[in-house]
């Protein structure tokens, strides 16, 4: 245990119910094994930040669908769920709201990734994640995908 951190067996305080949220992300893999990060646009919570390119479920909907209709709105291209893998999943409670997010992968797409939301994109080797601010729920994933990558 490092200075500061909880001891994984001390709960957190919590104030009542929490709402949890389900998002879905993925984890687009290139010919040279490195994954796109896309960066929250100025205007969004947690803006400035780098995260999977994906997200929130609808009512009714699978993550998979979810992903397949965020990544045609958010990056113009094209995917099946069957193209997608899951890997791995975060949970991570946020001040108003419990997020749960599985993480797929996928290697096959058809289009050119295209930033259609404000956002900037960037293919990064999963070795130098590290080097980019992201949100508290994507963190634990990072050396998951450096383990499979």
């Amino acid at each position: 245990m490092s200075g500061g951190d909880t001891p994984c067996w001390q709960e957190p305080v919590r104030k009542g119910p929490v709402r949890t949220v389900l998002v879905a992300a993925v984890a687009l893999v290139d010919a040279d094994g490195r994954v796109l990060l896309a960066q929250r646009p100025p205007g969004k919570s947690m803006a400035g930040l780098w995260e999977f390119p994906g997200g929130k479920v609808d009512a009714g909907e699978t993550p998979e669908a979810a992903l397949v209709r965020e990544l045609k709105e958010e990056l113009g291209i094209d995917t099946a769920e069957s193209c997608l893998a899951p890997i791995a999943f975060a949970s991570h409670t946020y001040e108003t709201f419990h997020l749960l997010m599985p993480l797929y992968a996928a290697r096959v797409w058809k289009g050119t990734p295209t930033p259609l939301e404000g956002q900037q994109l960037a293919w990064v080797k999963p070795v130098r994640m590290g080097d980019y601010p992201m949100p508290p729920a994507d963190i634990p994933l990072i050396p998951i995908l450096r383990d499979l990558l």
